[in-house]
Formats: C-alpha cells, structure tokens, sequence
C-alpha cells in the first residue's frame, strides 16, 4: 500500500494542531515526527512530550524516526508517548538486532534507517526482523534540502533485495521528496513517502492531495 508521511519538522509548531487535522481530512495517512538530538545529527528538535502531545490530536500511523545516539534509552518513552512505529538509524546501534527486538517487544513497528552513503549490507541480515526499511533521500538533521540522485538507485536495489528474498517489507524514503521527484522514487520500488517542505509550504490540503493523486 502506497501512504504519505507528512513531516511536522515543516510545519508551523505554533498551529500544530491545524496541521495535523488538515493532513489528516486531506487524506495522509502517516505522521512523520523527526526526533534529533544535536548529536547524532546537527540539529535538536522534540521528544517525548512532544509526541504525547501530538497523540490525541490524530488517528493516523505515528511514524516516529529517532536521528539521536543510545535510542534504546528512549523507545519506552516514545511508545509510551503513542508512537506506532519507531524506526531507529543503523549507524547510531551497535548492537541493532537488540534494539529492534526492544522495540518489537513492545508491542508496535519496527522500522531501520539508513543514511545516503551507508550500504544496503549494513541492514541485510536484519530485514527480515523490521516492519520498515527507511532509506534516507537526503543527509539528515534538517528539512528543505534536495534529494540525493544516487539514492533513488539505492531505493531499487534495496526492493530487488527484498523480492529475492522474498520478504514484504515496506520501503520508506525521506529527504527532498517533492511533487516533481516522487513518481521516481514510486518507481524505484518506495511505498511510504515522507515529504516535509512540499507539504507544509502553501496550501496544506492541497499540497496533500496532489501528492495522493500521484501515488
């Protein structure tokens, strides 16, 4: 199934709850709440609280993505908050089957990330444990950027991974998703499109809609 996960790190935090009610009747059907921890990546956003705060306001998937270093301290808390699925980087995890099964063990979604220049192996024996595979289109810590070229291959190779191995596992991408790039990364093999600034910028419900009209 083809879904949009709107970003929250490009709207407007002072009329959040606007937000989230106009993706939500336009029909997104994800969340997307960027977590960064000015370590792991060069920026600092929100956390729990946040997120708790966030939970009543909507029903749909909150697909929480944790850019910060030890996110095993945190998947308590975040589940706790009301994330549905949590997905976690590949490069911040040492030990990444644990902290998948942490998260898994809870109850709810698994899902990894990796950054533009990390190779597909790096997440290769651990597919088969995740809901999700998050393949970042940019190098993450802040929105607006442009997409990588190189990772829409990146995308393809990943499903044929997956289809060989025949594992069904949703491919997600995030970074620099717009109206005139998303068919590419659609084709590529992607399922669950993240977009920020192309959403929150104009007309929200708009915005969203058209992007459901190509999906």
């Amino acid at each position: 199934m083809k879904c949009l996960s709107p970003s929250i790190l490009s709207a407007d935090y002072g009329n959040l709850s606007e937000a989230l009610r106009l993706i939500d009747e336009a029909g997104a059907q994800y969340v997307h709440v960027d977590v960064m921890d000015g370590h792991f990546v060069p920026n600092i956003t929100i956390g729990p609280v946040v997120v708790e705060c966030i939970r009543p306001l909507t029903d749909r998937i909150l697909d929480v993505h944790l850019m910060i270093e030890n996110p095993e301290k945190y998947i308590h808390s975040f589940v706790k908050a009301g994330a549905d699925i949590i997905t976690v980087h590949a490069e911040a995890c040492p030990h990444l089957d644990h902290t998948i099964n942490m998260i898994k063990d809870e109850g709810i979604l698994a899902g990894v990330a990796i950054n533009p220049a990390t190779p597909l192996s790096a997440i290769e024996y651990v597919l088969r444990k995740v809901d999700m595979v998050l393949i970042m289109t940019v190098n993450p810590g802040f929105g607006g950027q442009e997409l990588i070229p190189y990772t829409v291959d990146k995308v393809c190779e990943l499903k044929g991974m997956l289809t060989k191995k025949g594992i069904k596992t949703d491919i997600e991408v995030d970074g620099g998703i717009t109206l005139d790039n998303v068919a590419d990364v659609l084709d590529a093999g992607a399922n669950i499109i993240v977009s920020g600034s192309s959403v929150f910028k104009g007309d929200i419900s708009d915005n969203v809609r058209r992007f459901l009209d190509l999906m």
